[in-house]
């Protein structure tokens, strides 16, 4: 695991010219060393799961490289007790990151078999506090708003107006934008305390489809 940590840590410093931080918060380091991501991924893969890569999961889905999962976590900048809203619940790898900060996390997932895994896996690892529904995420989950942060796991061409609508003041939402297969982008949306949004580029990225009725 120390490994992973410091290729993170590595990453976080080359990529620092485009994301203006050279360090990911220790607590978030360490919300990732509390988390056994060879339990996020398939049998097959389970010797890679420390690599700081992406991999596999089927259904043409993946579990995220451990550093994007770190600097999406970072830049959402929680604290414990907030509301967090995931699009993307894939493996519940990105959610039980989250979950270690102390927050509460509503999952969303459109591939039933994958939801019904990562729900079963999180309440085996104890994490009570994430919430796994079956759902399209471009709509999010409007009953458990305001969000303090949403975190979006696949990319699409557009910023989903439901998601925006569902940010609360001093809320911060982090995405891929861009095309499938194309140049994207990981984007910072912040609303301001007088519910104005902020936008800037983060760093270039590659990112399954978000898939939907959208």
């Amino acid at each position: 695991m120390q490994q992973l940590i410091e290729a993170i840590r590595e990453d976080a410093r080359e990529t620092a010219a485009y994301t203006g931080r050279s360090e990911i918060d220790p607590r978030v380091l360490a919300a990732i060393t509390r988390v056994p991501r060879d339990r996020f991924v398939p049998s097959a893969e389970a010797d890679r799961a420390l690599l700081d890569r992406p991999l596999p999961i089927g259904f043409g889905q993946t579990i995220s490289q451990p550093f994007i999962v770190a600097l999406m976590t970072d830049l959402l900048a929680l604290q414990a007790g907030d509301r967090v809203l995931e699009v993307g619940t894939g493996s519940g790898y990105q959610a039980a990151v989250l979950a270690e900060l102390g927050v509460r996390v509503r999952s969303l997932e459109i591939i039933p078999e994958l939801a019904s895994r990562a729900e079963a896996l999180l309440a085996e690892l104890g994490y009570a506090q994430v919430e796994v529904r079956v759902g399209d995420g471009w709509f999010g989950w409007p009953d458990a708003g305001p969000f303090d942060g949403i975190i979006v796991t696949a990319v699409a061409t557009d910023v989903s107006p439901h998601l925006l609508a569902q940010l609360a003041p001093d809320g911060r939402m982090v995405l891929p934008l861009g095309a499938p297969g194309g140049f994207q982008e990981l984007l910072l949306i912040t609303r301001e305390p007088d519910g104005q949004l902020s936008r800037r580029s983060v760093l270039p990225v590659q990112f399954v489809p978000l898939t939907g009725a959208h």
